[in-house]
């Protein structure tokens, strides 16, 4: 199988005009330079680096309201809505997300799975048949993480979790944990768990940008989000500066699971180019989950993400990361290649 047009390579998204080639194990197998007819564009399908896809049974639910009225556990809206929903009506609310995303260019998405054990029982549920994965970073108990793929953790601010951390150590799973979302006092109990990655971090204090840089943790950050909820922006270029960022859309109760729409939000609102915002919402996000795609190179498993160059949108484009990242949609998806799959 090959797909042909103007390849963005490698870590620096190097426009090659040629094909990849990709092999019956679902790898790629080689990047041939050469002139070509094709007009697409083909870069590696995204990572969302941080859901809530458990929140599509209340979207748009809860206008007004403030984050910890919205989402704050226990008794959050949120919360609430969960606890009222079926597991059968919350497993189909969560596979429309799931479906979107992979439709619209999605691999993988590092999901804050609520519910414990159950809860990950579902996510499984809504995904079976489907191509994309869902990276269950589970929350509730101990018991969860092992049924999952890691412990995501609220706040340093919600409970203690040294036990959680340890268990993920011993079973050599990742631990994440929401950080500075509200203000900065949960930023350094958080750091103090020494994660594998941390959430938002809007309202880091210089001391904490200088432990971010010598723990070198990387950082999701979830911009659309936060503007919603009022809490603030991150200062995306100074942590960019100390560690890796990665992207998220966060609640599908506030904002649809669309990485396009998070990139442009972000390289409109902030300085981060558009290499680094791409980097954010592709390669980034599948690192901090051991994945081994996010990049368009041989020997990388081929998920890939091919887009119409000659759209309506984008035809005429001169520079075509900086038209993926700041003009592409979901309506420019001609095709997304999930290793010998294509939806």
């Amino acid at each position: 199988m090959e797909r042909t047009g103007t390849i963005l390579r490698g870590h620096e998204f190097e426009p090659v005009e040629g094909r990849v080639v990709i092999g019956d194990d679902g790898r790629i197998e080689a990047i041939e330079e050469a002139a070509v007819e094709s007009g697409d564009i083909i870069l590696p399908a995204f990572v969302n680096a941080h859901t809530h896809i458990g929140d599509s049974i209340a979207k748009e639910a809860g206008g007004g309201l403030s984050l910890e009225e919205l989402v704050a556990p226990p008794d959050g809206l949120k919360h609430r809505l969960l606890r009222q929903a079926s597991q059968a009506e919350l497993a189909a609310a969560m596979r429309r997300s799931l479906q979107f995303m992979q439709e619209s260019g999605t691999a993988a998405c590092l999901e804050f799975r609520e519910g414990g054990v159950e809860g990950v029982e579902t996510l499984e549920r809504a995904v079976a048949g489907l191509e994309i994965d869902p990276i269950a970073f589970a929350r509730g108990s101990i018991d969860a993480m092992h049924a999952g793929d890691g412990f995501g953790a609220s706040g340093a601010n919600d409970a203690n979790f040294d036990a959680e951390r340890e268990a993920t150590r011993e079973a050599g799973k990742p631990f994440g944990i929401h950080a500075g979302e509200v203000d900065e006092s949960d930023i350094d109990p958080a750091l103090d768990l020494e994660p594998e990655f941390l959430v938002h971090m809007v309202h880091p204090e210089p001391h904490h940008l200088e432990r971010v840089a010598e723990q070198e943790v990387p950082i999701v950050v979830c911009p659309r989000s936060n503007l919603v909820t009022d809490v603030g922006l991150s200062p995306y270029a100074e942590l960019s500066e100390r560690t890796t960022l990665a992207l998220g859309t966060d609640n599908v109760m506030l904002n649809s699971p669309s990485m396009f729409r998070e990139m442009e939000f972000l390289a409109k609102l902030s300085e981060l180019p558009a290499t680094e915002i791409l980097r954010m919402a592709t390669i980034n996000g599948a690192e901090i989950a051991d994945l081994e795609y996010g990049l368009v190179e041989p020997g990388r498993e081929a998920r890939l993400l091919v887009l119409d160059g000659d759209s309506h949108n984008l035809a005429g484009a001169r520079d075509p990361v900086r038209a993926v990242v700041r003009r592409a949609g979901v309506d420019d998806v001609r095709e997304v290649v999930l290793g010998s799959m294509t939806v």
